[in-house]
């Protein structure tokens, strides 16, 4: 597949590893609660992006 990267909105995802053709598990880097777009990048091009909804903090 040769993904070269995972990215959430512009920021890298702090890891990623191909785990078949079909899925990627990626760490996301920190950021705000909300949708954020999250795209893949081979060295064929980056993919559509997909959004990903981020949660907030639990609440104690």
């Amino acid at each position: 597949m040769g993904v070269t990267a995972v990215t959430f909105g512009s920021t890298p995802a702090l890891s990623f590893t191909v785990v078949s053709a079909t899925q990627i598990t990626a760490v996301a880097p920190p950021g705000p609660a909300g949708p954020v777009n999250v795209t893949v990048t081979t060295p064929g091009g980056t993919s559509d992006s997909l959004v990903h909804n981020r949660l907030g903090p639990p609440e104690i």
